[in-house]
């Protein structure tokens, strides 16, 4: 059993019952990323769960439609809302979880380093499966952020501090840099208490503090600057400063002050 496919299932639970809440004028309130309402934001996880529920399920079809162009990166949920055989939000969050389940359920048998062939470059099914588990929740926390409501984590987040960690390199390369020769050492608390460490420990070249924080980060929900994170030496705040755990274009933080409540 892949955990990371029970991770995202109990992730996107948590979002569906979080959001069933929802008022019908906060589904159309714009939250602090790009805009996007909380109805946009699901158009998103659903397109792109509806994509990897093909890629999982039938990789032939899914490299016939790439090589075709019918599918690709999901467009601005903008256009995606044309698609769509509906506009009620609870009738669209139910859609998305159900497909959630069925990704999950095509998940969850399949060997950790299995192989996957996606938009970009391929990946195992965990790494997969974990970049689901990062969209979900990093996109939660922006309706959480629209709201200021205080949000419960879960240990589960540990698979996307490491993603973070994984994608140094990335990071830099996907903005023409040379990454630094040296990865920082990372130390991290999680929700429970737990302590997670990544790379060499080095005192000069360290990032350490709450594996929440981090994981905001990297996910673009924080500027470093309105993080309790602790970051020393260079190559720790070059990458810190630009951390991007997801692929596409380079995309930058938000500004000290612009996401925080």
């Amino acid at each position: 059993m892949l955990q990371e496919a029970s991770d995202l299932r109990a992730e996107g639970d948590e979002l569906h019952a979080f959001l069933a809440a929802l008022d019908e004028v906060t589904w159309w309130q714009p939250t602090p990323f790009k805009g996007w309402t909380p109805f946009d934001v699901i158009v998103h996880l659903h397109f792109a769960d509806r994509l990897a529920q093909l890629a999982v399920s039938d990789p032939d079809e899914f490299q016939r439609q790439l090589l075709a162009r019918r599918v690709g990166r999901p467009p601005p949920p903008a256009q995606q809302r044309e698609l769509l055989d509906t506009r009620e939000p609870k009738v669209l969050l139910g859609q998305w979880r159900d497909c959630l389940h069925r990704l999950c359920d095509l998940l969850a048998p399949i060997e950790p380093e299995t192989r996957i062939g996606w938009v970009g470059p391929s990946m195992g099914a965990r790494t997969f499966a974990t970049a689901r588990l990062m969209e979900v929740w990093a996109h939660g926390q922006d309706v959480y952020d629209l709201l200021r409501r205080p949000r419960v984590h879960r240990d589960r987040i540990r698979a996307i501090a490491e993603l973070g960690v994984r994608t140094f390199s990335f990071t830099f390369a996907n903005r023409g840099l040379a990454p630094p020769g040296v990865k920082p050492y990372v130390r991290l608390t999680g929700p429970s208490g737990a302590v997670w460490e990544w790379n060499r420990a080095d005192d000069s070249n360290r990032i350490s503090g709450s594996a929440v924080e981090f994981c905001q980060v990297v996910t673009q929900g924080r500027n470093i600057l309105d993080t309790k994170l602790k970051v020393v030496g260079n190559a720790a705040s070059q990458w810190m400063s630009i951390a991007q755990c997801f692929a596409g274009a380079p995309s930058d933080p938000p500004r000290p002050g612009e996401r925080v409540w």
